[in-house]
């Protein structure tokens, strides 16, 4: 049985690494044949995952020598972590290595949506040229406003900043005296204040019980008429079906969602037909230098995680 089993794609030069020291099984397809995995986890040190591999109690409880779950990304709604705490396994994420990749993300969709002039390739190409049509707006002098003031969120401010927005961010866990407000050109406001004045809007959360639909109806009716959203977070955060009305109705202008609260969406999803909407597959986070960054980050923690409990006799 293998050492480490990796369950989604990673980097090649970190597979190489560890399969130097480890007996490894990397397979990126086997995410999506559960039976297996939990055979292959069932004697298995380490797993090492993405976010769509399903780490919940029943393959917890198959993977009975389990010591790390290396997580090649940040968010862990997909692990369950106290089931993990529980058992003394250790949840690794790699913390900080996707944030540049994530924030330049955020920042183009903040000025391709506010310009709105992309999109007209197949008009332009059939020889139309519909400039009236095609004018939108410039970003300097624009208010962004960051759902969350983490790491990733201090990098899209820094670069919004350097583009002549203003910048406002709410976040609970963040004290508004905390002096990385201004390190970071912000300044922190309720969550219905950044709304009602905000002309871009960013998410930067979790998802959790109290982070889910955080943007419902009610609080996408009180953005700011005309405003853009973007979300690189985590579907569940937005009412998908609301958002879809909010644009379709012109009280939002568009949005760029790179999460959903099913994914793969499902045919019967609520953007369907809505041109002002765009839809990316869950990569603001994965670029190849980032996923360089993530894979090595990723490989060396569990790396650690494993030389530690041999040494300690718990592998």
């Amino acid at each position: 049985m293998p050492d480490i089993v990796i369950t989604e794609f990673m980097d090649e030069a970190a597979v190489a690494a560890l399969s130097a020291d480890f007996d490894v099984r990397y397979d990126p397809k086997l995410v999506d044949r559960p039976d297996e995995l939990a055979g292959l986890a069932a004697g298995a040190k380490a797993l090492i995952v993405r976010n769509r591999t399903q780490v919940r109690e029943p393959l917890i409880e198959a993977a009975g020598r389990l010591v790390a779950i290396g997580r090649l990304g940040v968010g862990l709604d997909n692990i369950d972590v106290v089931a993990c705490r529980k058992r003394g396994i250790q949840v690794l994420p790699a913390t900080g290595a996707n944030d540049v990749s994530v924030a330049e993300y955020v920042i183009t969709g903040v000025l391709m949506l506010l310009r709105g002039a992309f999109g007209a390739s197949s008009d332009v190409a059939a020889g139309l040229w519909p400039r009236e049509r095609l004018i939108g707006r410039e970003t300097a002098g624009k208010v962004l406003g960051l759902i969350g003031f983490g790491s990733i969120a201090r990098a899209v401010a820094h670069r919004a900043a350097g583009l002549g927005m203003e910048v406002v961010a709410y976040d609970p866990y963040v004290d508004p005296t905390d002096s990385a407000w201004a390190r970071h050109h912000s300044r922190s406001l309720p969550l219905d204040q950044l709304l009602a004045i905000s002309d871009a809007v960013s998410l930067h959360v979790p998802l959790s019980p109290e982070t889910h639909h955080l943007l419902d109806a009610a609080r996408l009716g009180r953005m700011r008429q005309g405003a853009v959203l973007i979300n690189a977070a985590r579907g569940g955060v937005i009412d998908e079906p609301a958002l879809a009305d909010a644009v379709r109705r012109g009280h939002l202008a568009g949005a760029l969602l790179d999460v959903f609260e099913t994914e793969p969406l499902g045919a019967d999803n609520p953007f369907s037909g809505l041109a002002n909407i765009w839809l990316t597959p869950h990569v603001a986070g994965v670029t190849l230098e980032s996923n360089e960054r993530v894979s090595a980050v990723t490989a060396e923690n569990v790396r650690r995680a494993l030389q530690a409990a041999f040494d300690e006799g718990r592998a």
